[in-house]
């Protein structure tokens, strides 16, 4: 069971309990649920009898005991707790973790795309600064993961212009036709791997067009230091801060510690790639079943198709970024019990936290990947 879908089951549970007359509220449009915080338990928590009690005239533990017993009736749902002033903390089925893995490790580095935004077409204006267009790229990618058509167009008209013209004089005598793109310097395609040119925005077609997405990211105020750090430093520095920081290219973007966020998600999936060599070797696979093991992880890896989403909707492919360390973060304390220790043979145990660390891998693949940076094997 995804975030969504256990927030759609939540607001099943309101609307039983204001059918069945034991809370007199207006039904919410939304339900929000997280990982629970300090003092939590379960795999999520969610605030709702807090937001209810004032409207239904109850206390809010009286209106989270309503709704706990009749979310115990809905599918999926194993346990749930009331902690605090009436935080519901909500402990899944193991067949629902069971299920979710099992569809990630079918979708493999797909998982988490849509066509939410199908038939969606999105021009990404840019102006011609090395940030801007990694940004942009970056963007390209997640939102044609949701099922969009997105493009990326220069928003320097003037300067095409000015190319073209000087294109023409240039080869006054040839019959070279002028070109309408504006183009980039080479090393941001070389090291970066991204479009040599930008083309310009086309005329709409028809009586309507599709709305500009502006992108102006905060400049890099050193873009031959960003150029510096290599393909995937660079990109990475260019969009895990929010478009509105500031990047700060410097050598800790290279460094192969902890304290780099880069380094910890690739590191976590070519450890994930190296257990599951040492699984083989062993004579074992992943296979999706019940563990007490990862749970953050799980309502990390769950909330992934709506991090895509979110990141294309709001334009933010820092969202991509960051979740990615959350996963990495997550998934490593697990490795070490993932295969058999000493004579120790291999348990239903073993296999299902070998899936659950593959799902996790796979997840990490598919946004490094979105980001335009390599998911390596070996580290």
């Amino acid at each position: 069971m995804t975030p969504v879908e256990l927030s759609r089951t939540v607001l099943r549970a309101v609307r039983c309990a204001v059918e069945e007359g034991e809370l007199d509220v207006a039904v919410p449009e939304r339900v929000v649920v997280a990982p629970p915080g300090g003092g939590g338990c379960g795999d999520y928590a969610t605030g709702v009898a807090l937001q209810l009690a004032r409207p239904a005239g109850e206390t809010p533990q009286r209106v989270a005991g309503i709704l706990r017993a009749h979310l115990l009736r809905q599918r999926g749902i194993g346990e749930v707790v009331v902690t605090g002033p009436g935080f519901l903390n909500i402990s899944l089925r193991g067949s629902a973790a069971v299920g979710l893995v099992a569809e990630i490790l079918a979708a493999g580095a797909r998982y988490g795309e849509s066509d939410v935004l199908g038939g969606r077409v999105v021009p990404l204006v840019v102006p011609r600064e090395v940030r801007a267009v990694v940004h942009a790229d970056v963007l390209r990618r997640i939102l044609r993961s949701q099922g969009a058509d997105a493009h990326i167009y220069a928003d320097s008209p003037g300067d095409i212009r000015a190319h073209v013209h000087t294109h023409v004089h240039t080869h006054v005598h040839t019959h070279v036709h002028a070109r309408t793109d504006l183009p980039l310097p080479s090393s941001w395609h070389t090291v970066l791997g991204v479009p040599d040119s930008l083309p310009a925005l086309p005329a709409p077609d028809g009586d309507v067009a599709a709305p500009r997405v502006p992108l102006a990211p905060v400049p890099v105020a050193a873009p031959d230091a960003l150029l510096g750090l290599g393909r995937d430093a660079a990109r990475w520095a260019s969009v895990y801060p929010a478009a509105h920081d500031r990047v700060v290219v410097s050598g800790e973007h290279l460094v192969q510690r902890e304290s780099n966020p880069l380094f910890r998600v690739r590191y976590a999936h070519a450890r994930v790639r190296a257990v599951a060599r040492n699984a083989a070797d062993l004579g074992f696979q992943g296979e999706p079943g019940e563990t007490s093991s990862g749970r953050a992880l799980l309502a990390l890896l769950g909330d992934h198709p709506r991090v895509l989403a979110a990141a294309a909707a709001q334009r933010a492919p820092d969202r991509v970024a960051r979740q990615l360390v959350g996963v990495a973060d997550a998934v490593l304390p697990l490795l070490p019990d993932v295969l058999p220790l000493g004579e120790e043979k291999p348990s239903a145990a073993h296999r299902a936290r070998l899936a659950l660390a593959e799902a996790a891998g796979a997840v990490l693949a598919g946004g490094l990947d979105l980001l335009g940076i390599d998911a390596p094997d070996h580290l």
